[in-house]
């Protein structure tokens, strides 16, 4: 059987009850379900082989691994409830009593859902009584774990969109975010699902909460928990080769990815997951964005909180890839998704549709799913993004916040009328050493400066380490695609808006230090090997170049070297 014959028995099968009248379709989230056939002997077929390609990739951990997990949670919900035991006797509650009000540790993400990949980070949520602040978490708990011996890398965001505290336990990451309820007490059988929890919580807390109560929500809408996990570690290892799983960066996050194949369990139900992989490329190469991707009505809750409506809010309309979270206050999970990436990502969800309608019909392998497509072949014209700083501590904070910002200068890019696509590559290059930019500044002078300076953020020009010494640096790459030849085309204001904003909300969040340096660079293709080691460079195939490009000349500007003007000859 073919996957198109296989792929139309599954829209047009038709469960039968015993005297032979079809069966009422059962409804899975908002829709019936387009197919309740059972899997035939080539899905059970095709299933085996995925779960087989899969093991090489470490997209699952040991029962080893997966105990160690677990102790060190049990180790930090212990260590949780002994710091509010402690806040709450400090806050002149009775011993007795404090001995009760609890607390405890959940957690959300890839590891709830059981998708988590050998030697991910954990996502997890510390849940308090009302007398409980997050003034509390950020001082006396903070300060706690700076004195346990298993805890390394610590360190707080407290002024982000959702405060989290970061750690190292145990060899293990973890993101913990922090919320206080209404309650006097924490029982440890608490279900978070229940909407009446919010009422009267800051909008912090409710996004703190926010974490846990999709994932739990995306669990309970999904009709076969196990197959719905194979599917989706298949469908998180494709974008991340692929090069689509980044929410910061404008693709999606793993909420996003677990949202849309949930979607396909609910249309085919009793479908193995091999066949949910296949499905899901069919739908969603033919999505009509932006109709958004629904997995329940939305709930009617009337706590004030805002909530994704188009209906009501005009800004909701202008969203070019809705996926609504299915817990109360819903969102929009891809609210930074643009133009381009858009773009990017249909030209995938197409390409994986033929892919895997090869592999249904045995003229390929699953490995096949999992080539990363051309990216530095495939494109003429690149802007190269650089960020330094004087240590290594300092660079893992600096590049968060580079690529928080990096999604509004490829915005602009796409808005400037001469530039028909500018595809940002998710992945960070690292230089820990500063060598392959001193390399490039000697052999390619690509911004103007001379081999020894780089662009600081007050415009000024500084060496490239203190002492002459490299400093850690890394690199990010934007592709172009230009509508035309022979236009002029100047790309300052754009590049100018970017850095300002980095230096805005570096300076706000106190984030600015001595040595942070921030640099674009025009390159074409031939110049890629002054940035990347070759074997990066030979992994990407020759590509035929699309048309449309032709060559842009750096010119330097002397009031300022990173503003660059480029001129297309």
């Amino acid at each position: 059987m073919t996957f198109s014959q296989h792929s139309n028995n599954m829209h047009t099968s038709k469960p039968q009850q015993p005297d032979g009248k079809p069966q009422q379709t059962p409804i899975y989230g908002m829709t019936c379900a387009l197919n309740m056939s059972h899997p035939s002997q080539l899905d059970v077929q095709r299933t085996q082989e995925l779960s087989e390609c899969l093991k090489p990739y470490n997209v699952s951990e040991t029962d080893e691994e997966l105990s160690c997990r677990m102790e060190v949670l049990s180790k930090l919900n212990n260590l949780v409830k002994e710091w509010i035991k402690e806040v709450s006797i400090a806050k002149n509650i009775p011993p007795s009593v404090a001995e009760k009000v609890g607390g405890k540790i959940y957690t959300f993400g890839s590891y709830r859902l059981g998708v988590h990949h050998k030697g991910a980070d954990i996502d997890a949520l510390c849940v308090a009584p009302r007398h409980v602040d997050r003034s509390d978490y950020f001082t006396s708990f903070f300060e706690r774990l700076k004195t346990v011996d298993e805890v390394t890398d610590l360190r707080a965001v407290e002024e982000a969109f959702v405060p989290v505290i970061k750690m190292n336990f145990d060899g293990i990451e973890i993101d913990m975010l922090f919320a206080r309820l209404a309650l006097k007490e924490i029982p440890d059988d608490m279900d978070l699902r229940d909407d009446m929890l919010l009422k009267n919580l800051d909008q912090k807390c409710v996004r703190s909460l926010n974490g846990c109560r999709v994932t739990d929500e995306i669990l309970r809408l999904v009709p076969n928990i196990e197959n719905f996990r194979l599917a989706l570690r298949t469908i998180k290892l494709w974008a991340k080769k692929h090069r689509i799983y980044s929410n910061v960066l404008g693709y999606l996050g793993g909420v996003s990815w677990a949202m849309l194949v949930a979607r396909i369990c609910q249309l085919y139900p009793n479908a193995a997951a091999s066949t949910l992989v296949v499905k899901f490329f069919l739908v969603f190469s033919q999505w009509k964005w932006p109709q958004p991707v629904l997995l329940k009505k939305p709930d009617n809750v009337n706590l004030g909180f805002p909530v994704w409506d188009p209906r009501v809010n005009a800004a909701d309309r202008y969203h070019l890839m809705p996926i609504i979270t299915p817990a109360y206050p819903q969102q929009n999970s891809t609210f930074n998704v643009s133009t381009s990436t858009r773009t990017v990502m249909q030209e995938e969800f197409k390409l994986g549709r033929a892919i895997s309608e090869d592999i249904y019909n045995g003229k390929t392998t699953w490995d096949k799913l999992f080539e990363a497509p051309q990216f530095f072949s495939k494109y003429r014209h690149y802007l190269v993004l650089i960020a330094s700083s004087a240590c290594t501590e300092d660079q893992l904070e600096w590049c968060g916040l580079i690529e928080s910002k990096v999604r509004h200068l490829v915005g602009n890019l796409e808005r400037n009328p001469h530039i028909s696509l500018a595809h940002v590559n998710p992945e960070c290059y690292s230089d820990p050493t500063g060598q392959i930019i001193a390399n490039s500044n000697a052999t390619s002078g690509a911004n103007g400066a001379s081999p020894e300076e780089i662009t600081t953020l007050d415009g000024e020009t500084g060496k490239t380490g203190n002492s002459g010494q490299p400093t850690p640096t890394s690199i990010w790459f934007i592709a172009f695609k230009f509508v035309q030849d022979n236009v002029n085309l100047n790309l300052t204001n754009d590049i100018q808006h970017f850095t300002s904003a980095v230096i805005w909300q570096a300076t706000l969040s106190k984030v600015l230090k001595d040595g942070m340096n921030i640099e674009a660079r025009y390159v074409q293709r031939k110049q890629l090997n002054q940035y990347l080691p070759g074997h990066i460079l030979k992994k990407d195939k020759k590509l035929k170049p699309s048309g449309g490009d032709s060559v842009i000349s750096p010119r330097k500007r002397k009031s300022d070297q990173s503003w660059m003007s480029w001129r297309q000859k």
